[in-house]
């Protein structure tokens, strides 16, 4: 009788360990076999790759909370698909190795789309125009054009188009994390120039009108940028989702409104 209690107890604890690791499987494999976009709704989030040190585009006010233009654009994208923001900070050069090892879903931080990153990553439909500037000190005049940039020293996030234009110019690149740190080099007379984005010049002298820095040229092409995702059919749903987010707050006004808060214009032409 206690021989048939023990195996009837052994019986018991397989089959309950059994059922376990048969729904632990079910579970796992209804995870794979979701898209990114089912994914993040099952969820309740969007996790969002962004710098926080990039104005006017991400970066802190003076209470400590994340704002900024792609931080307003990222909340209105994730309510509109059904979920919360979930905002991961990064530094630029390593936004593209943080979106390759899935720690985030998505990036919005000003990415420029570009032929060679196409290869690799997604892009959703172009929200934002710009073109890039060269920056250099008021006091400043044998800077006056990018060439002259050939043998000097720009600060430049180093894997971005902007540091590419510097470098193809012949200038040397002196890495930085952001814009506010270019500048602080730029004003220390650390570095000789630096190519930025024309919206984020024009937002520092609108917060900064004295500071002793000045923009002498202008890149000829502008570059259209995107909110940006790995490649891969898994994402097509939730890329799809993004444009459609993006199309219907053109189309009711809150696109633009959200752009004259930070510009004063629309800056998705």
């Amino acid at each position: 009788m206690k021989r048939k209690g023990i195996f009837a107890s052994a019986v018991l604890a397989l089959t309950l360990v059994i059922g376990i690791t048969g729904c632990s499987s079910s579970s796992s494999q209804k995870t794979a076999s979701q898209n990114s976009l089912e994914k993040i709704k099952s969820e309740g989030k969007l996790r969002i790759g962004t710098e926080g040190t990039y104005a006017p585009f991400t970066f802190h006010d003076s209470k400590g909370n994340l704002t900024g233009f792609d931080v307003d654009i990222a909340k209105e994208v994730s309510k509109r698909i059904g979920v919360k923001p979930e905002f991961v900070e990064t530094k630029w050069d390593g936004m593209f190795a943080g979106l390759d090892a899935g720690r985030f879903d998505v990036v919005l931080n000003e990415v420029a789309i570009k032929p060679d990153r196409k290869v690799k990553y997604d892009f959703s439909t172009p929200y934002i125009t710009s073109r890039a500037v060269l920056i250099v000190k008021k006091d400043n005049n044998t800077i006056k054009s990018f060439s002259d940039l050939k043998g000097k020293k720009s600060a430049q996030s180093l894997t971005s188009n902007l540091g590419n234009i510097a470098k193809n110019n012949g200038a040397e690149l002196i890495q930085v994390d952001g814009f506010n740190e270019a500048v602080d080099l730029l004003t220390s007379n650390r570095v000789d120039a630096t190519i930025n984005d024309s919206l984020s010049y024009l937002d520092l002298k609108k917060q900064k009108p004295d500071a002793p820095i000045k923009s002498v040229a202008n890149y000829n092409n502008a570059s259209e940028s995107a909110a940006m995702f790995k490649k891969g059919s898994n994402n097509k749903e939730l890329i799809a989702a993004v444009n459609k987010a993006l199309k219907d707050m053109k189309s009711d006004g809150t696109y633009l409104k959200i752009s004259k808060k930070w510009f004063g214009t629309d800056v998705s032409k």
